[in-house]
């Protein structure tokens, strides 16, 4: 059973087309609102997210815009990226 914001619980898998799998594994890897301030320095996460958008630009044939993601993804992996500093929280950028 696939479970997603946009499907059924009771959706059979094999009914589905790679791509809405693909949606599927999207929706569910994707970083709430909610969850944000916890997650945004989790690598593994922030890979995850970024690997299944990819995913889904690749199967809708749009490899531009599935590359910069594969490229974030590969970033969080490789540590050669980190989050940056929430905009809500210290300074932002007000000069007296």
């Amino acid at each position: 059973m696939v479970e997603s914001k946009n499907m059924p619980l009771s959706a059979d898998v094999n009914s589905l087309t790679t791509l809405e799998l693909a949606q599927a594994l999207m929706d569910r890897l994707g970083i709430s609102p909610n969850d944000w301030h916890r997650l945004k320095s989790n690598r593994k996460a922030r890979a995850s997210e970024q690997a299944a958008a990819a995913l889904v630009f690749l199967l809708k044939d749009q490899p531009e815009e599935a590359l910069p993601r594969l490229e974030q993804a590969t970033g969080w992996l490789n540590r050669s990226i980190s989050a940056p500093p929430c905009p809500t929280h210290g300074d932002k950028g007000i000069k007296e």
